[in-house]
């Protein structure tokens, strides 16, 4: 055998190797399918539609409470909006999010904080966690407030649904058993 067919035949077995080895297809999650997984609350299509779907169907509010999504309205930079299901209750203006696509395009973040900067202490406008920073972001973002599910979800039941990473606070979904 040639070094030249050698080298081909080494070529063709690590290409095959690297193939069998990386998933078939990484999993981009969109921020509304994510919450629904979550969540449990059963709303489709974009963010910016999910807090006028809710109504008549989910109790919608202002307070926060585990499980409820954060519906984020729609602006020039999120034009579709954002959604991001509650997953602990900091203190009255601060919570923890668990969301998708938010800091790096297609990732899961879970117990990011995220804190009420509404004049009135209405949760009408948010600042969230933003990883490339590594501190909140500089964005205030609007909000129209929380859609909360059928139930409140257990701190257990989130956790099983909310991927983490031992060294921080997102990771890729085909990283979840």
């Amino acid at each position: 055998m040639t070094f030249k067919a050698l080298t081909a035949r080494f070529a063709l077995m690590v290409s095959c190797a690297l193939s069998m080895a990386a998933p078939a297809a990484a999993q981009f999650w969109q921020c509304a399918p994510y919450a629904r997984e979550v969540s449990g609350i059963q709303i489709r299509g974009n963010a910016n539609t999910w807090w006028g779907q809710a109504a008549g169907h989910y109790d919608r509010g202002h307070t926060p409470k585990v499980g409820a999504v954060l519906a984020f309205q729609a602006s020039h930079r999120m034009r579709v909006g954002h959604v991001a299901m509650v997953s602990k209750i900091v203190g009255d203006r601060e919570v923890l999010l668990t969301h998708a696509n938010w800091s790096h395009p297609g990732r899961i973040e879970t117990d990011v904080r995220a804190v009420d900067v509404s004049d009135a202490g209405d949760w009408s406008m948010v600042k969230v966690w933003y990883a490339p920073q590594g501190a909140l972001g500089t964005s205030a973002y609007a909000t129209n407030g929380f859609i909360y599910g059928d139930h409140d979800l257990p701190a257990t039941q989130i956790a099983q649904h909310g991927p983490t990473d031992p060294r921080g606070i997102f990771t890729l979904v085909n990283d979840v058993q």
